[in-house]
């Protein structure tokens, strides 16, 4: 941008419960890929700065992970990401997936929300293949429980609604100076994008047989002198049973899981990529505070 124009910069904190649609939305948004997206509940992890622009205004989006009851340490470091990425927004989009709706997770969701001083929007999602009048009784519902400055229906895989979202979200923009490049999308390091792309990558190809206590740790990312990438990451895993699945019969799975992820980053990142995985057993995984760091999370107790 130039300097000359007015500027504007704020943050939008996208959240929901599990499954709801965050992420692909996310993603149209800014125009392109940026998080990962899956049919499983709980995909994203940790909270994820999406950058879109909309003419002179920047609009950071948080895409967090669903917020749901946590049971477990991961659970607990997730939510807490999720209500982290709220703190300070300029906005708060509740995104809600009227067709399986997820009541008992959205009725939490909405009890801590309505005494938030932020301005609250709500996206109703999968408009394209819900039925009008349950639609209109749902937003006439929690806008009754929320008061939610607008109403948006919209299918985030489509499209549709989302220019008109995205013009309401830029309009709510403070002024202020871009608080990154114009060609910057995400605040993702490549190392962290590659991992991510190798986990979602298990999501589409393991679907039921995907076990929740798995991670996909970077160990290397270095630059050859001929200009392509070699990436080293760990698929661990916390038992020995799960090992064999992600392996598949002499080592099909992996190695088509591999050459996905590989296609996909040297796309995204344009330069020839040399991917190498290798699966570890480590049972206690999930209470280790280096992996934590590495996902983007707090350590919590």
């Amino acid at each position: 941008m130039s300097e000359s124009a007015e500027t504007k910069c704020g943050v939008v904190a996208v959240i929901g419960a599990p499954n709801a649609g965050k992420s692909t939305l996310v993603n149209q948004l800014v125009g392109q890929k940026v998080a990962i997206t899956s049919a499983k509940a709980q995909t994203t992890r940790a909270r994820l700065l999406g950058i879109a622009l909309a003419g002179p205004v920047q609009i950071i989006l948080a895409d967090t992970p669903g917020i749901f009851a946590p049971r477990r340490r991961l659970d607990r470091a997730m939510v807490n990401a999720a209500w982290e990425g709220a703190v300070a927004a300029d906005a708060i989009l509740l995104v809600v997936d009227p067709v399986k709706q997820r009541r008992h997770e959205l009725e939490p969701l909405l009890e801590v929300l309505k005494d938030r001083p932020e301005r609250k929007l709500l996206a109703l999602n999968k408009v394209d293949i819900s039925k009008k009048e349950p639609l209109l009784e749902l937003a006439q519902d929690l806008a009754g429980k929320v008061s939610f400055e607008e109403v948006f229906f919209i299918s985030a895989l489509s499209g549709d609604g989302v220019p008109e979202l995205k013009e309401h979200l830029a309009s709510l923009m403070p002024e202020g100076p871009w608080h990154y490049p114009e060609d910057q999308v995400s605040d993702a390091s490549e190392r962290l994008l590659a991992a991510e792309v190798t986990r979602e990558q298990l999501y589409r190809q393991l679907h039921e047989e995907l076990p929740y206590d798995s991670a996909v740790r970077p160990e290397s990312y270095q630059h050859r002198r001929d200009g392509s990438v070699e990436i080293h990451q760990q698929i661990v895993v916390g038992r020995d049973s799960q090992k064999p699945i992600m392996l598949g019969k002499r080592g099909a799975r992996i190695k088509a899981i591999g050459e996905a992820a590989r296609a996909e980053l040297s796309e995204i990142l344009g330069v020839k990529v040399h991917l190498f995985l290798h699966v570890k057993v480590d049972e206690r995984w999930a209470e280790s505070r280096e992996v934590y760091e590495e996902m983007g999370l707090d350590w919590v107790r």
